[in-house]
């Protein structure tokens, strides 16, 4: 089963109403609001593309300890995955599937990060949650995602939602900001170019791991 169609079977079941969700279909009808806005303000166009310089950032692990995007090129190339915080289901189901597809990253040389707003205790949860062998950095106030043009803030009305919904996110992050990263996968070569991107602003879709697979490749032969 693809990462997709899991989170397409997630989606289907959770907008349905069914009773382990039981979702008010205005609830529904808000989020598809805030995604679609999201879409037409054409943000995604403007991040980071496959050809562009990456930023070099050093963020925290779950511990404290910095981990940074020089030193990890330095081994070979990196893939760097921009996920919402482990509140959402989504990023859940795309973080498993990251750490299912890790060693065929490993064997072609790469190393792999997760990055979030939330802070190094929900990060921790992160790791328990999905049992992940591989470094989440949080990345405070989306300093970095705003770096590869994907911070944006959420409109008041979703803030609104949210709030009802007791998804507390300045609680989540330790920021009050309101701002979240679009989902994003890039694939960056040992010189710091992007060699594959993904950003959507529908955090229901995500790309399958394997898609990276072919840029990893070309980035291991220029290694060679």
């Amino acid at each position: 089963m693809t990462l997709q169609s899991k989170l397409d079977a997630f989606k289907a079941d959770f907008e349905a109403g069914k009773p382990s969700y039981n979702v008010p279909p205005s609830v529904i009808e808000t989020m598809h609001r805030a995604t679609a806005e999201l879409i037409a303000s054409g943000a995604a166009a403007r991040a980071l593309k496959a050809g562009d310089t990456a930023p070099a950032f050093t963020l925290n692990d779950p511990e404290g300890r910095p981990v940074s995007s020089a030193d990890l090129l330095a081994r070979g190339p990196l893939v760097v995955s921009f996920y919402r915080g482990v509140w959402c289901p989504y990023c859940n189901m795309e973080l498993q599937a990251l750490q299912a597809a890790l060693p065929a990253f490993e064997e072609l040389g790469a190393s792999l990060v997760a990055i979030s707003p939330q802070t190094a205790a929900n990060s921790r949860k992160s790791v328990r949650q999905n049992e992940l062998r591989f470094p989440i950095l949080s990345d405070v106030r989306n300093d970095v995602a705003a770096a590869f043009g994907l911070r944006f803030a959420l409109p008041d009305y979703l803030v609104d939602l949210y709030k009802s919904l007791k998804n507390d996110l300045p609680a989540f992050n330790g920021d009050p900001s309101w701002t979240l990263p679009m989902p994003a996968r890039y694939v960056i070569g040992r010189d710091g170019r992007i060699l594959y991107a993904e950003v959507n602003p529908d955090y229901t879709r995500r790309p399958e791991p394997e898609d990276m697979l072919p840029a990893l490749r070309r980035a291991s032969a220029i290694a060679a």
